[in-house]
C-alpha cells in the first residue's frame, strides 16, 4: 500500500521533581487512524544559567504513555483511595549518554488512533528550600518528538458482499477494513475459494481500532475449513481491520474472496442486511424497561457498490438467547468543569427486572471529559427483596455492553472485553466505583438480579429489586479531602484537574496517612513559627526607650503580621486567618524587609538636615525605603534582590556615614571598643548566622523550627544592632546669637562618638557661626 508519513513536535518544557501529578509535565498527541507504526523521539537536554549543564548531575527521567486519558501513575506507591480502578500505563525511563543531552526512542506498532498523553517528571527531591536567584540551577528540559507512519487507500468491506483477491508472490499481506456499528452482537469474517499452490496458505488476523498485530485473534485457514473467524461481542462505532496474510516460503499466487457478516443483536438469529441502516444511525433507543427489539422495516435490496462483487447471502445463525436490550440514556447536566451530573429518565431509582438486565450509557465528550474522575455509585432498596437473597451485579463496559447468554454469569470480561464489576446485596446494600482519567466515549452499564442458591448464582423469580443510580464527573476524587487541594491544570489546550496535598499525606486523594503529621505536631510547628515572634517584644522596648519610636512601630507591625501570616500559612487542619492569605504574606514580607533598611538607618546617625526634612520633620529615606519596597514585593515577592538590594542600599548609606565621620575626626567611627565587642560585632554574627540557616540549612521537614530559630535570630540581632540615643542630663537655655549673617550649628558631641552610656561624656554644645 501507500504510505504517508506525519510528523508533530511539542515545545521543551521545565521537567520538576515529582511531589503530585500537578507536578507532572503533560503532553498531548493525536494519531490519525490508519497508522501502521508511531516513533516517539524522546529529547532532554540540561541548561545552567542559560548555558549547557555540563556539571548538572544526572537525574533519571521518567515518562508515562497512555492512549486516551492520561496517566494514572503512583511512582512513590501510595494507597490509593477506596473503591479507585487504576487503568494501566506504560512507563519508561531515560539515561543519560552524553553530558548535556540524551534521547530516548519509543515505538509503538499498530497504535490505537486517537489521543495519545505523555507525562514527565524528575525523581522526588529532599525538599530543599532554596531562595530564588540565590544560584543557578539545574533545568532539565523535555520534548517530544511524534513521527507517524500511516497507510491511505486501505479497502473497505461492505457486509453481506464477497471481494475477490489475488495475492501475487512478491506480497505478503492484504489489510481491509469493515465499520462495526452499534448494535452488532457478532463479527463473522470469512475467506472463501482460497486456492493457491499448497491449499490455502493463508493467515486471518482481525483486530478493532488498528490493524492486527502478531498477538490478535487470528485463525490458520489451512487447518479450518471453512476458514471462519467469528468475534463476539465487538466494540460500536468502531473500524475493524482484517489481515490476510501469506504463510512465509509460499510459491506462486494465491486466489481468495473475502466476506464480512455483521449480526444485528436487534434481529436475533439473522445477519444484518447489506447497507441496512443500524440503531445507532437511529438513535432511537427503546421504550424505557420493557423487552423489546429495534423493528428494522424490509426494504429492497441495495444496489452493489463500487469495488466489490454481488451479495451473497450467507445464513448465520447466531447463539441461542442472543439479543441486545434496550440502552436507557442519560441526560448529561454541567455544572462546572469536570462537575457534569447524569441523570436518568425517571430516575434515580431504577427498577432491575429478574428475566432481563437494564442498560444504560453514560457519554462521555472526546478530550473534555478524560481529565476528570468518573464516579459510580449503587445503593440497593432493601425491602424491594422481599425477603428474597438477592444480588444485583453491575458491569461498567467501555464502547460495548456486556450481555452474555448465561444469566448466572457474574463476570465482567471476556476474552477482548474488560469492565468493571459492581455488586450490592441485603448485607452490602452501597457500592461505588471512581475511575480516575476514564477514556472518553461511551460507558455501558448493565444492572442483573441473581439470587444465590447452594449451587451459586440463578436467575430469580418474581422479585425486581430496585437500585437507586448515580454517575457523575467530578474534577478529584473526594475533592482531596481536608489535607489536599484540587487544582486545575492546563497543558496547551488540554485541562485536567490533580490533588495536591499537604501535612504529610499522599496519594491520588490524598488519603494516604503513612507521613501524615500527627494533630499534635501540627499544633506544636504552629505555635513554634507563631510565639518565636515574641522574641521582637526586647528590640520594641529597646527602640522605645531610646526614643525610636518609628523603628519601634515598624517591629510592632512585623511581629503582629510574621504570627498571624505563619498561623493562616500551616498545611494541616491548624490554620487561622484573619484575613486574606495574599494579605499577610504581602504584610509579613514587607515588614521583615522595613524591619533591616530602618535598624541600618539608625544605625547610620544621619544629620537631620538628611534624614529629616525641614517642614514636616517627616523620615524621608523612611518613607522612600517602605515604598520601593512595597513595588518590589509586587514584582517578585520570593526574589533574593528584595532582601539584598534594599539591604546593601542601607548598609552603603551606613558605611558613607560613618567613613565620613571616620574622616572628619581622624578616629573609628563607633569610636568605644566595647560598642565593637558588645554591640555590633554579636549583632552582626547573629545576623549573619540568621541568613546562612535562612538560605542554605531549611527544607520542607525541618521549616517549622528552623525558620522559628531564624524568628529569634533576627529579632536578637536587631536589639543588639540598633543604636543608643543620647538623651541630656538637664535642658540647655538657648544659645546666645551673634549678630549678622551665616548659620549656627549645635554639634552633640556624645551622639558624635556614638556612646551607650549618656554619663560617659559630657555634654557640650560647640556653637559656630
Amino acid at each position: 500500500g501507500l504510505f504517508v508519513t506525519d510528523y508533530f513536535t511539542r515545545t521543551p518544557r521545565k521537567l520538576s521533581p515529582f511531589r503530585s501529578f500537578a507536578s507532572i509535565e503533560l503532553f498531548h498527541f493525536h494519531i490519525p487512524e490508519d497508522t501502521v507504526i508511531a516513533v516517539w523521539n524522546l529529547i532532554t537536554f540540561k541548561e545552567q544559567g542559560g548555558t549547557f549543564g555540563d556539571q548538572c548531575p544526572d537525574r533519571s527521567i521518567t515518562v508515562y504513555f497512555r492512549s486516551g486519558a492520561p496517566s494514572v501513575i503512583n511512582p512513590l506507591h501510595t494507597h490509593f483511595p477506596r473503591d479507585t480502578a487504576v487503568p494501566g500505563s506504560f512507563a519508561l525511563t531515560l539515561t543519560w549518554t552524553l553530558p548535556n543531552r540524551t534521547t530516548g526512542v519509543f515505538n509503538v506498532t499498530s497504535p490505537l488512533p486517537g489521543d495519545w498523553f505523555l507525562a514527565a517528571h524528575l525523581p522526588k527531591d529532599e525538599g530543599k528550600i532554596s531562595v530564588k536567584g540565590l544560584y543557578e540551577e539545574c533545568q532539565y528540559l523535555f520534548q517530544p518528538q511524534l513521527i507517524v507512519q500511516r497507510l491511505v487507500n486501505i479497502a473497505v468491506l461492505y457486509p453481506g458482499y464477497v471481494t475477490e483477491q489475488s495475492m501475487a508472490p512478491h506480497n505478503r499481506s492484504c489489510l481491509y477494513k469493515v465499520f462495526v456499528p452499534s448494535y452488532t452482537s457478532r463479527v463473522l469474517v470469512e475467506v472463501l475459494r482460497c486456492r493457491g499452490a499448497e491449499g490455502c496458505p493463508l493467515w486471518l488476523r482481525v483486530r478493532a481500532k488498528a490493524p492486527p498485530l502478531h498477538n490478535s485473534t487470528a485463525l490458520d485457514c489451512r487447518e479450518h475449513a471453512p476458514c471462519q473467524l467469528a468475534l463476539d461481542l465487538p466494540f460500536w462505532q468502531h473500524w475493524y481491520y482484517v489481515l490476510v496474510e501469506k504463510h512465509p516460503g509460499v510459491p506462486g499466487t494465491v486466489f481468495f474472496q473475502v466476506t464480512v457478516q455483521l449480526t444485528d443483536c436487534s434481529r436475533t438469529s439473522l445477519a444484518r442486511p447489506p447497507f441496512l441502516p443500524s440503531s445507532a444511525s437511529m438513535n432511537m433507543p427503546h421504550s424505557f424497561g420493557s423487552v423489546g427489539r429495534l423493528a428494522l422495516g424490509d426494504s429492497p435490496s441495495p444496489a452493489s457498490p463500487n469495488g466489490t462483487k454481488h451479495p451473497v447471502p450467507i445464513p448465520t445463525a447466531s447463539p441461542a438467547g442472543e439479543r441486545c436490550w434496550p440502552v436507557r440514556p442519560t441526560l448529561r447536566n454541567e455544572l462546572d468543569t469536570f462537575s457534569v451530573h447524569f441523570y436518568i429518565f425517571f430516575g434515580p431509582n431504577v427498577s432491575v427486572p429478574p428475566d432481563r438486565p437494564a442498560v444504560f450509557v453514560i457519554n462521555l465528550l472526546p478530550v473534555l471529559d478524560s481529565g476528570g474522575v468518573l464516579n459510580l455509585e449503587l445503593r440497593l432498596n432493601v425491602s424491594s427483596l422481599r425477603g428474597e437473597n438477592v444480588t444485583v451485579f453491575g458491569c461498567l463496559n467501555h464502547e460495548v455492553p456486556l450481555t452474555s447468554g448465561d444469566n448466572a454469569s457474574v463476570t465482567c470480561e471476556t476474552d477482548s472485553l474488560a469492565g468493571f464489576l459492581l455488586s450490592v446485596n441485603a448485607t452490602a446494600s452501597l457500592s461505588r466505583l471512581r475511575i480516575p482519567y476514564p477514556q472518553t466515549g461511551s460507558w455501558y452499564l448493565s444492572l442483573r438480579s441473581l439470587c444465590a442458591t447452594e449451587h451459586g448464582f440463578e436467575p430469580c423469580t418474581n422479585v425486581t429489586a430496585e437500585v437507586y443510580l448515580r454517575a457523575y464527573l467530578s474534577p478529584c476524587i473526594n475533592d482531596c479531602g481536608i489535607y489536599g487541594q484540587c487544582k486545575l491544570l492546563r497543558t496547551n489546550n488540554y485541562l485536567y484537574a490533580a490533588c495536591e496535598c499537604k501535612a504529610g499525606w499522599n496519594g491520588w486523594g490524598c488519603t494516604d496517612n503513612a507521613e501524615a503529621f500527627s494533630y499534635g505536631f501540627q499544633l506544636l510547628s504552629t505555635l513554634l513559627l507563631c510565639l518565636s515572634n515574641v522574641m521582637f517584644v526586647p528590640p520594641v522596648a529597646i527602640a522605645v526607650r531610646s526614643h525610636y519610636l518609628l523603628e519601634a512601630a515598624v517591629y510592632i507591625f512585623t511581629m503582629f503580621f510574621s504570627t498571624f501570616y505563619h498561623a493562616c500559612d500551616q498545611p494541616g487542619i491548624v490554620v487561622f486567618c484573619i484575613m486574606e492569605y495574599d494579605v499577610l504574606q504581602f504584610c509579613d514580607f514587607l515588614g521583615s524587609l522595613m524591619s533591616v533598611w530602618v535598624t541600618v538607618i539608625a544605625m547610620a546617625r544621619l544629620q537631620p538636615v538628611v534624614k529629616q526634612a525641614s517642614a514636616g520633620r517627616g523620615h524621608v529615606l523612611y518613607l522612600l525605603g517602605a515604598m520601593l519596597l512595597s513595588m518590589a514585593l509586587q514584582m517578585d515577592r520570593h526574589g533574593l534582590w528584595n532582601l539584598l538590594g534594599p539591604s546593601l542600599f542601607a548598609l552603603g548609606i551606613m558605611a558613607v556615614a560613618w567613613t565620613a565621620r571616620t574622616i572628619r575626626r581622624r578616629h573609628c567611627y563607633p569610636p568605644t571598643w566595647k560598642r565593637w565587642a558588645f554591640y555590633l560585632c554579636p549583632g552582626a554574627l547573629i545576623a549573619a548566622a540568621a541568613v546562612l540557616l535562612y538560605a542554605f540549612v531549611e527544607t520542607e521537614e525541618n521549616y517549622f523550627y528552623i525558620h522559628s530559630i531564624w524568628h529569634l535570630l533576627i529579632a536578637g540581632s536587631v536589639g543588639f544592632l540598633l543604636p543608643p540615643r543620647a538623651k541630656p542630663s538637664g535642658r540647655l537655655g538657648p544659645l546666645p546669637r551673634r549678630k549678622g549673617c551665616g548659620y549656627q550649628l549645635c554639634v552633640n558631641e556624645q551622639e558624635e562618638l556614638g556612646l551607650v552610656d549618656p554619663a560617659v561624656a559630657s555634654i557640650n554644645s560647640i556653637c559656630t557661626s
